[in-house]
């Protein structure tokens, strides 16, 4: 029997079930459902079982058996032959990158495999505070899929000197968080890591309140200086291992290593680096996982948690040892293998079955099947059409300064030096450039020239109207302007341009819609994916959204941008070498020092 509605909580604990489940393996009760004639991918032994058969119970696993020793007339499933593996467990991603609602990020999920996420909200929470983490978690609680939640550590990610936020997540509600939602299993990645190794009291408060709770603590670390300090914090994963030194250095520390896999497009593809410290160095994979960390709706349908996984199997991990880390380490780095990860006695029944190259096939939730032929099946469907809304002052986020001032800085008359942010692939780190300009030139001659374009920051929060002038130099733009909402993690607007028409015409646009990411020509919007949910998230179905992203991508690309999206995203994160544009102006990362756009020559 399917409990309503499909989530979560439609399986009972194990606790209430031992019982049945007991009987039902000893063959003295009959299971709800049989799924036969499997070869059984096992992450407890890495390897693969054949002729094996599932039998489910309440939606748990009782038993793996030999094929044919059910005899009874329960519901089976043949898959002739076919592969089956336990559901695939992310430990770390952000759902608010794809743009979409918990309840909607669940259809992509389990079209491609994975049947449990662990998420940080840090995105919501920067913008509405511990509202907006709770609304998350309310919309995670209704969605098909199981979610759980590392607190966000870094609200805001610097200090009010550097930007203007609209949360501020102190260790007084970090603390409340973990004590009111039991789905709150770890502290989310803990990205000032300049703090944390100079032993900054607030940031060492914050960790604290997760240590004396029992909880993990999550990751962030750019250069191997600070991983003795992070380690001696207590912080035990990091998903920002970007190549095999830093990896092994982390793995040596304690810490768990998340391979993150990003689509090759995107900033976020460290995968194929970091996991030489398994494949090169010969460190064992036992504290090893894969995740995804962020992903548009557009790649989220197209490079899942299972394509990430047949990236580690392209680099020479075995098949059987590559979908564990995907699963059953993700699952044991959180406390959670009891429950998921394995196809073990007792476990929940998210099931995958799979082709022999890993590309899943149809996906069981708690015993029910809610994809088959990599389609929802009508479950789900309904699920689905029963979506989570947000509270109306989620909608109510973008407050941009009336009136709003100048969005290019008039030039000097002198000579002088300008601080630009050189932009390159894959454009996580950003440069800084130091160049000599000449005086009399005016703008469109000092752009053409050197490269460059405009960018400003602009503080939407309503608190105090702050606008940051920059230049970017190769970031490519030809035509026009482009502008997001998403701009991490403060998520102020920033908004690069070649005019401040065009500029302007961008702000207007992300204005009218509550939020979004838009490309503009002469003044017209030729793109636009709108995000009224804090100026983060839209409220439609997956596909749709992704449909709106590839016609971005699309725009974005005859602009001329030279990084795609979500690295312009990433120009304000203050805690990423080398230079930022938060609103409140250039910041020199990780000396988390201010300069001035222009310094006299």
């Amino acid at each position: 029997m399917t409990a309503t509605p499909l989530n979560r909580f439609a399986v009972a604990p194990l606790a209430a079930m031992t019982r049945r489940l007991a009987e039902v393996a000893s063959g003295r009760a009959e299971p709800d459902r049989v799924i036969t004639g499997a070869r059984v991918l096992s992450t407890y032994s890495e390897r693969i079982l054949p002729d094996r058969e599932i039998w489910i119970a309440g939606g748990r696993i009782a038993a793996v058996k030999p094929a044919g020793t059910h005899r009874g007339g329960a519901l089976r499933t043949d898959v002739a032959g076919g592969l089956i593996a336990p559901g695939l467990v992310d430990p770390h991603l952000h759902i608010e990158s794809s743009m979409v609602t918990a309840c909607a990020y669940a259809e992509a999920a389990l079209i491609n495999g994975t049947t449990t996420i662990v998420c940080d909200s840090h995105e919501i929470g920067n913008v509405l505070d511990v509202n907006g983490v709770e609304w998350m978690l309310e919309d995670a609680r209704m969605a098909p899929l199981n979610i759980f939640l590392t607190v966000p550590s870094t609200v805001p990610a610097t200090t009010p000197d550097l930007e203007t936020a609209g949360g501020d997540l102190t260790a007084a509600k970090i603390a409340a968080l973990f004590d009111a939602w039991p789905e709150a299993i770890g502290l989310g990645e803990k990205m000032d890591f300049v703090a944390v190794a100079a032993g900054d009291e607030r940031a060492h408060a914050i960790i604290r309140a997760a240590l004396e709770r029992g909880r993990p603590v999550s990751g962030h670390v750019y250069g191997r200086d600070f991983v003795a300090a992070y380690a001696a914090s207590g912080v035990t994963d990091t998903h920002e291992a970007t190549d095999a030194d830093i990896a092994d250095d982390l793995l040596e520390a304690g810490l768990w290593i998340f391979l993150r896999g990003g689509p090759p497009t995107t900033p976020w593809h460290s995968l194929p680096k970091a996991i030489g410290t398994v494949t090169e160095y010969g460190a064992a994979w036992k504290r090893v996982c894969a995740c995804t960390d962020d992903r548009d709706a557009d790649d989220l349908l197209a490079f899942g948690l299972d394509w990430v996984v047949r990236e580690a199997v392209a680099r020479g991990i075995p098949g059987p040892a590559a979908w564990a880390m995907g699963s059953l380490h993700g699952a044991t780095r959180f406390g959670l293998d009891g429950e998921i990860g394995g196809l073990g006695g007792g476990r929940r029944a998210d099931l995958v079955l799979l082709s022999d190259d890993l590309v899943p096939q149809a996906t069981w939730y708690g015993g029910e099947p809610v994809v088959e032929d990599r389609r929802p099946t009508p479950l789900l469907e309904a699920a689905l059409a029963r979506p989570y809304r947000y509270p109306a002052p989620a909608y109510a986020t973008l407050r941009l300064p009336d009136p709003l001032s100048a969005l290019i800085p008039p030039l000097p008359a002198g000579p002088c030096t300008v601080n630009a942010i050189r932009t390159t692939l894959p454009g996580i780190e950003l440069t800084h450039e130091r160049l000599a300009l000449a005086p009399g030139a005016d703008w469109p001659e000092t752009l053409a020239a050197h490269g460059l374009c405009h960018v400003a920051v602009i503080e939407r929060h309503g608190r105090v109207g702050s606008v940051a002038h920059g230049l970017l130099s190769a970031f490519g733009l030809t035509r026009g302007a482009v502008a997001s909402s998403v701009g991490h993690d403060s998520h102020n607007v920033i908004v690069a341009g070649l005019n401040e028409a065009d500029m302007r015409a961008a702000l207007d646009a992300i204005a009218a819609h509550r939020g979004g990411v838009c490309v503009v020509e002469e003044g017209r919007v030729v793109a636009m994916v709108p995000l009224p949910v804090a100026g983060l998230i839209s409220d439609k179905r997956v596909g749709d959204v992704a449909e709106e992203v590839k016609a971005l991508k699309r725009a974005w690309a005859r602009a001329g941008c030279s990084i795609p999206y979500m690295g312009f995203n990433l120009i304000p994160l203050a805690v990423i070498p080398q230079i930022r544009i938060t609103d409140k102006g250039l910041v020199l990362v990780p000396e988390m020092r201010s300069v001035p756009l222009f310094e006299a020559a």
